[in-house]
């Protein structure tokens, strides 16, 4: 068993030391908001924050999480911050089919906890993560309205 700490609750998991994060959240707890994109850590559709950073779980094993703090989706309004980043993408209507958004959002937050005033460059450096529809200008857009 190995003990968890995801959106401030006590998780004790049943799962092989070398699963991804990623399957444990999903599978596991059943916490679905997190998606699956590619496995490999590119495209940010599984992006977390473990003690405030943003994380791609798809490549993070469960050994290595130890006492970190887990952030997901489903608690990121809990935090003042992810609530104005949720906010900013509800008013611009950034998603298009959905499914990177909750990665997108994770990103978001983490970077305006670091860096509450981005300049456009430090936008485009932080927000890495992939979206098939395109809505890069929406997001950077949605991430300086946040900031504001």
């Amino acid at each position: 068993m190995v003990s968890l700490t995801i959106n401030g609750r006590q998780y004790a998991v049943d799962a092989e030391l070398d699963t991804p994060l990623l399957f444990v959240l999903r599978d596991t707890l059943g916490l679905t908001g997190t998606k699956y994109g590619c496995g490999i850590a590119q495209c940010g559709a599984c992006t977390v924050h473990l003690d405030g950073q943003a994380t791609r779980s798809c490549q993070v094993p469960l050994e290595s999480v130890g006492s970190q703090a887990v952030t997901t989706i489903e608690a990121i309004e809990q935090d003042a911050v992810g609530r104005k980043v949720v906010e900013a993408w509800v008013t611009l209507q950034v998603p298009q089919c959905g499914y990177c958004q909750s990665g997108q959002v994770m990103a978001a937050t983490a970077l305006l906890k670091q860096m509450p005033n981005p300049t456009d460059g430090d936008i485009a450096e932080a927000m890495t993560n992939l979206c098939r529809c395109g809505t890069y200008n929406a997001i950077a857009a949605a991430v300086r309205q946040a900031a504001a």
